[in-house]
């Protein structure tokens, strides 16, 4: 096993694999950017490395720096997390030509997986299902002459693509010429690649996912799924095990083909095969995340699995230390994204310095944050705060575990999507079992939320925060109970009941 992992990343992924590492005695060294000096991964980690300004293109997206710091660390291996680096295949390969272990598949499976049309191409020769398409060539000539064929509406993507990102939705022939240019704009600015293909689009399709994890001595498993309908611009918010939607000898049939779909590309540490489920029950393979997933934690709820720690060991060269058939699925788990953003706004990014973070706590209650009292949210990263998972019995038992959840969780300082988290979890169609991919913009295009004013103990305590951060920026001394002073038991609201446990 090793002694020293540096984590390529930041926030609640890059806590994530702390405490994971941690757990199995390994030191830990995070990088960080000139303006995540004091976040929550740059102070828990053992050491902590400088890597440039607050850009990603600066910081956490300089591979060489990243690497240069891992062995200057005396680091043995890197983990990515998700995002930024995570799933580039020429980081991955010079990851191991400095003599480091990359904790995430080969280069050469993660190049195979990480275009779309190389992907789809390799699926359609394993034999797993594919949604109709066309990829033969990216000239808009051939383009719009095979969406003629194909019929209408159709999807253009983009071939590097992800996140929603160089997509556009066609609903009549002569909208494509147009979204042909945009989508390529739009993926070039994304991902410096502005290939693009068709497919077929589907009428509310359900998303489901299949997590896979392979060692190095030729075992590759599944753990079950992960439903993934519930987003927001082409984004997950929600995501729960099991699929309300899947039939056993469905399920067994998906789980097949994501295994098969894995070893067609001699697939090693964890990944997620991505299906499209269409109203009639049939699947079809969308890609292939060659990574850990945000979703992680809702899988090992019910599997009784952790991912991160099964990443390490395999690679460290470890085989899996359990076989398909001693993996089960137990009870239910839901996963909400928090967000600070305004739902209520287009989903706007929401900046600002985080007054306080009060996380709801109880059996089969799990957060993962990237935040504290007195993080700063800023615009140079992703506005994902902290992921809130809960576990019980049954949907039903969850469902209501969530709604309590999100109810008890307070973040004051910055707008967040936790009321708009709530009314999807309360919605009648949510609560059946039946959202599609096109639950959101259909049930709430139009949402605001419901008056709902904050008890004045959270004013008070907001204000007092802000005066205090107020005064220090001022230069003025700190006074004897200032929040943001590391030492100082007041600094940590846990055990603060600010009215009605809100």
């Amino acid at each position: 096993m090793f002694d020293r992992v540096l984590i390529a990343n930041r926030g609640e992924i890059a806590v994530r694999i702390i405490r994971a590492c941690q757990e199995m005695g390994i030191r830990t060294v995070a990088v960080y950017s000139e303006a995540d000096a004091q976040a929550l991964h740059t102070t828990l980690a053992d050491e902590a490395v400088l890597i440039g300004p607050p850009a990603p293109g600066q910081s956490y997206l300089r591979a060489h720096t990243i690497i240069q710091a891992a062995v200057e660390r005396g680091c043995q291996a890197i983990h990515p997390g998700y995002g930024f680096l995570s799933e580039n295949a020429d980081f991955a390969a010079a990851v191991r030509r400095a003599g480091l272990v990359f904790i995430g598949p080969t280069p050469e499976a993660m190049a195979a997986m990480g275009s779309k049309t190389a992907a789809r191409a390799a699926m359609a020769a394993a034999g797993v299902p594919m949604v109709p398409g066309f990829q033969a060539s990216d000239a808009d000539a051939d383009l719009i002459e095979a969406g003629e064929a194909l019929g209408f509406p159709l999807l253009v993507k983009a071939a590097a693509g992800g996140g929603g990102k160089g997509m556009r939705i066609v609903p009549r022939p002569q909208d494509l010429a147009d979204a042909l240019q945009s989508a390529r704009r739009e993926a070039h600015n994304a991902f410096g690649d502005d290939r693009i293909y068709l497919e077929k689009y589907l009428a509310a399709p359900r998303h489901v996912e299949f997590q896979v994890l392979g060692d190095h001595h030729g075992q590759v498993i599944h753990l079950f799924e992960r439903e993934c309908s519930v987003q927001r611009r082409h984004q997950k918010i929600i995501e729960e095990t099991p699929s309300p939607c899947l039939t056993p000898a469905l399920r067994a049939n998906m789980a097949a083909a994501a295994v098969q779909a894995a070893r067609a590309v001699n697939y090693t540490n964890a990944g997620t095969i991505e299906f499209l489920v269409d109203q009639e029950r049939n699947f079809y393979f969308l890609e292939m995340n060659t990574r850990l997933q945000v979703e992680h934690p809702i899988t090992e709820a019910v599997t009784g699995v952790d991912l991160v720690k099964a990443q390490l060991r395999v690679a460290a060269g470890e085989p899996l230390p359990f076989s398909q058939a001693q993996i089960s699925q137990r009870g239910h788990a839901i996963e909400c994204r928090i967000y600070a953003e305004d739902p209520a706004n287009q989903f706007l990014p929401s900046i600002g310095r985080i007054l306080t973070a009060v996380e709801p706590v109880g059996p089969g209650v799990r957060v993962d944050a990237g935040i504290s009292t007195g993080s700063q949210v800023m615009l140079h990263y992703d506005p994902m705060l902290a992921k809130l998972i809960v576990w019980d019995e049954d949907r039903a038992e969850a469902l209501g575990k969530m709604a309590w959840a999100l109810e008890h969780y307070v973040i004051l300082g910055v707008a967040t999507n936790i009321p708009f988290l709530l009314a999807v979890i309360r919605h009648p169609v949510f609560q059946a079992g039946e959202a599609t991919t096109h639950f959101v913009e259909e049930h709430f295009s139009d949402w605001q939320p419901a008056a709902d004013p904050l008890p004045d103990e959270a004013l008070i305590a907001a204000a007092l925060s802000d005066f205090l951060e107020g005064q220090a920026l001022a230069g003025a001394p700190a006074p004897t109970g200032d929040p943001f002073d590391p030492y100082n038991p007041w600094r940590q609201a846990d055990h603060f009941r600010l009215g009605h446990g809100r």
